[in-house]
């Protein structure tokens, strides 16, 4: 339950004075809903902050007011002047004075009968808004406030500029922060005050005030003391939810499993190369997880090529060793048909029953494989999102093996977390995209971690440059000569923002004209063809049947076709550093010489340039990763999304990486003394993690 003090907070927007069903809506537009919230709320409000702000405290008199510049001046309303009838596009003047000289405010395209209640003739007010000169008179075009003396505290004299949408003005969400902020109660303080008094931060409340009523210009900086408090209280909020999870998973006894390493000791026999030395320490790390009482929830991150998926495998044979099951989970029916190529040969050699379950398994073949899993004959099950489907019921499953863990989000991580019995299912999660350190603190910080740093021996480095379009000619000339060498090549094509129709176009363009050059020996793979299709498009590339693949970035993870030495990326200016790092790690694979060509438009930005200088200095995937967390900045934190970027509301500040690992220490500091978070601050702090709406994910995983 929601402590009540925060209720008027999580009240709808509409509850604010001045906010009615019409700007909610544009509200809704304008500010960052966390997922799953459908209408704005008041907090929504006070998370959205300004951007800068107008400073309207210059009070000169009207002769000494400087044309140009943005002032608040009190005159008396002398005369009206509307436009001559029939002359709608004539301003509309109203002559005020004071003490020092004349002006005249204009207004364009406005009713009378507004103008006249705004500005009645003979009273006072104060207009705020630029002076220019007119000839000779002074002018204030569309006032942006007219005041009466006794509503004088209603104009901002330091009015916060906020991001807006059309048709919503600045003055609509100045008026609804100001009342957001009036909602804030007095929380008891979360914070260490030793760690306040030595950052010179204010309380949450004080901090909220400065920066929706703003007393100097440096109050909205998100580098001064009220921004920083906002950012490490929703920082340290992220990291005690995770502490919180990361614990409960620890406290919920998992299942203790061994095995005698024979299945083990038959798959390293059955590998054309020996393992790695950071394989070896990986296993070892996951062996320890698994043996002990707790549950393991541990990240497998590697390198493209780096070798996780023996690491998986010998993992998952730990669970038959002991007499149990495992399964794998890949994001899709191409990556998880990849897996079941790799691992086959190796679980045939080994003795282990292995089995494939997809959206394409349906009939009596689904129900003969369903029933063997249930009955244990199937050791390994290889599969979609179709796993954590009620019908799949294992016989014992002690080890799932999540990959690419960045496609899926936590609700489904725990799906198949519950298909385990006596103590539930030990996590082992993988992924090819290195993360960089920062993101490991927030958005896998309920994780183990183990680094696969080496490539196999083998591993052939892949000569890297970036080409203009311009010389595409040329570059199909190169691959001509290739062709004749029995090299392959897959061709990527752009990406075109968030369409997929877009993509497909743009493929099926480039297929037709590489077919013009290279005929039958051009084939075409995307989303928008059958299972069937892709299969035999890919069977057909493998067999070297299919010289040249054109795709959209359905291949970027899964595909393994070792002749396969070229790599074309199409307007690679449009892709990320990760995902450009990803694409090229489907070649490299065999014994030939590989080649990545970075197609580009020029001219190159500042940053795409970057980019792709990058990707031609290094293959490091960790160095790669660290690299694309600065060039592309936040993203979303939590939940499915590719990009896996942490998304913050208020914490994108100077001084970020500080910031965090101070909560992450402090997190830990704070659950080791009170794990319960039953003590005074334990208590404080709860309230923080309801106001940053970190109660949700801590009850999910509570309730894994």
């Amino acid at each position: 339950m929601r402590p009540p003090l925060l209720n008027p907070l999580f009240a709808p927007v509409q509850s604010l004075t001045g906010i009615g069903p019409r700007m909610a809506q544009l509200l809704k537009k304008c500010l960052v809903l966390p997922p799953g919230v459908g209408e704005p709320r008041v907090v929504d409000l006070l998370w959205h902050l300004p951007t800068g702000v107008i400073d309207r405290r210059m009070e000169p008199s009207t002769s000494d007011a400087v044309p140009g510049t943005i002032v608040t001046l009190y005159v008396r309303v002398l005369k009206h002047k509307p436009p001559p009838r029939g002359n709608s596009k004539a301003p509309y003047k109203v002559a005020c004075e004071d003490d020092a000289g004349r002006l005249d405010l204009v207004f364009f395209r406005v009713e009378r009968a507004f103008v006249e209640r705004q500005l009645p003739e003979g009273e006072y007010r104060y207009v705020s808004g630029r002076v220019e000169r007119y000839g000779e008179t002074l002018q204030m075009a569309h006032p942006d406030y007219i005041v009466s003396p006794e509503a004088r505290d209603e104009l901002p004299l330091l009015e916060p500029v906020y991001g807006l949408t059309a048709g919503l003005s600045g003055k609509i969400i100045v008026k609804a922060a100001r009342q957001a902020v009036d909602r804030v109660a007095d929380f008891p303080e979360w914070q260490d005050a030793a760690w306040l008094k030595a950052r010179g931060w204010p309380s949450l409340k004080v901090a909220l005030q400065k920066l929706h009523r703003p007393d100097d210009a440096q109050d909205v900086s998100n580098g001064g003391p009220a921004w920083q408090r906002l950012a490490y209280d929703e920082l340290l909020a992220g990291q005690l939810a995770l502490g919180l999870v990361r614990q409960s998973g620890k406290v919920q006894r998992g299942r203790s499993i061994s095995g005698d390493g024979r299945v083990r000791e038959r798959v390293v026999d059955a590998l054309p190369f020996s393992l790695t030395t950071s394989q070896r320490t990986a296993l070892a790390e996951i062996t320890d997880d698994l043996a002990a009482p707790h549950r393991m929830l541990r990240l497998l991150q590697g390198d493209v090529g780096s070798g996780k998926t023996v690491v998986a495998l010998m993992a998952m044979a730990v669970a038959v060793e002991a007499g149990a099951q495992a399964a794998l989970m890949a994001p899709t029916e191409v990556l998880a048909r990849q897996h079941l190529e790799t691992i086959q040969p190796l679980a045939d050699k080994a003795g282990l029953s292995i089995a494939v379950l997809t959206g394409r398994e349906k009939g009596k073949t689904r129900d003969a494989l369903l029933e063997r899993l249930a009955s244990g004959a199937i050791d390994i099950l290889i599969g979609t999102h179709a796993l954590f489907q009620s019908e799949v019921i294992f016989h014992d499953l002690a080890v799932a093996v999540i990959d690419e863990q960045h496609r899926f989000g936590v609700h489904q991580r725990l799906a198949l977390q519950a298909k385990g019995s006596n103590g539930g299912t030990n996590v082992l999660v993988m992924t090819a995209t290195p993360i960089p350190r920062t993101l490991l603190m927030t958005h896998y910080g309920d994780l183990d971690v183990s680094k696969l740093t080496e490539k196999p021996a083998g591993r052939k480095p892949i000569v890297t440059r970036k080409v203009p379009l311009e010389t595409l000619e040329k570059l199909i000339d190169r691959i001509r000569v290739q062709l004749a060498e029995g090299a392959q090549v897959y061709w990527v094509c752009p990406l075109i923002e968030t369409s997929e129709v877009l993509d497909l176009a743009a493929a099926e363009e480039r297929h037709a004209h590489l077919a013009q050059s290279f005929g039958a020996d051009v084939g075409l793979l995307h989303g928008g063809l059958s299972s069937k299709e892709k299969d035999d498009t890919m069977a057909a590339f493998s067999s070297g049947a299919l010289k040249i693949l054109v795709a959209t970035t359905v291949i970027e993870v899964g595909v393994n076709v070792p002749n396969a030495n070229i790599m074309v990326i199409e307007h690679a200016e449009r892709f990320g550093l990760a995902q450009l790092h990803q694409l090229r790690g489907r070649v490299g694979r065999g014994s030939r010489e590989s080649f990545c060509m970075l197609l580009y438009k020029s001219p190159l930005g500042e940053t795409a340039e970057k980019r792709l200088i990058m990707m031609e200095d290094t293959e490091d995937g960790f160095l790669i990763a660290e690299k694309d967390l600065e060039l592309r900045g936040g993203g979303e934190m939590l939940g499915a999304r590719q990009s896996g970027m942490p998304g913050f509301r208020v914490a994108e500040v100077p001084g970020f990486e500080m910031l965090l690992a101070a909560a992450r220490d402090d997190a830990t500091m704070i659950l080791t003394a009170d794990p319960e978070l039953a003590g005074p601050r334990g208590q404080a702090l709860r309230m923080l993690l309801y106001l940053f709406e970190c109660d949700d994910a801590v009850r999910l995983f509570r309730a894994a």
